[in-house]
């Protein structure tokens, strides 16, 4: 728990200080986005068998400003929730989660086109019947934006994210099972995504 709230007001700290520098910033961008994330399979302790965890329609929201004419610096938060198959019944169980990171963007400009590469650091929170639980987060991604006008783009993205978990198996107990745990310690998540650009 000290983890969790230590990890968390780093974080809170981290986004306070971006965006108080921000301010001096003259360019800035919102960029709401949807689209579908992939995550990694549980494992059942049972039988040692895969559990499949759906993909799930994601929803983002993006603000960046413009630190250098071919960089920007962003705040992106996403969440998703999934489904998967935890019990002989079939029935399901859900996780939710909550991804926030702090963005450094590289721009590679061809006239009204852009292409885009992200890396960022941040942290992810996970929901489910057992609890929840905050774990650090890496997330990168490569994009493209084609420009609209001078303040209004498309935008596309691939984007990875990587988690680094703690004691996640309490997450999936329901009641007094607790069957399915993670494949490794390392929450793995992908997502496709197309969003709108305003600048303002």
């Amino acid at each position: 728990m000290s983890y969790s709230r230590n990890l968390l007001t780093k974080i809170i700290g981290v986004f306070t200080l971006v965006s108080a520098s921000s301010t001096m910033a003259t360019n800035f961008e919102i960029t709401p986005y949807i689209g579908k994330m992939y995550s990694s399979d549980l494992t059942n302790t049972l039988t040692d068998e895969d559990i499949s965890v759906d993909s799930a329609t994601h929803f983002g929201l993006g603000f960046a400003w413009q630190d250098t004419p071919n960089g920007q610096g962003q705040i992106l938060v996403n969440y998703a929730s999934h489904d998967f198959g935890a019990d002989e019944d079939s029935s399901s169980q859900s996780i939710d989660v909550l991804y926030a990171h702090f963005n450094g963007i590289a721009q590679f400009r061809q006239r009204n086109y852009v292409t885009t590469v992200s890396i960022g650091l941040g942290g992810a929170r996970f929901s489910s019947d057992g609890g929840n639980e905050i774990a650090p987060s890496f997330t990168a991604a490569i994009g493209t934006r084609y420009e609209l006008s001078d303040v209004a783009s498309i935008v596309t993205e691939l984007r990875g994210y990587a988690s680094l978990m703690q004691d996640g198996d309490t997450l999936f107990c329901k009641e007094d099972s607790c069957a399915p745990q993670y494949n490794d310690t390392t929450w793995i998540d992908t997502s496709i995504s197309v969003g709108f650009s305003y600048k303002f």
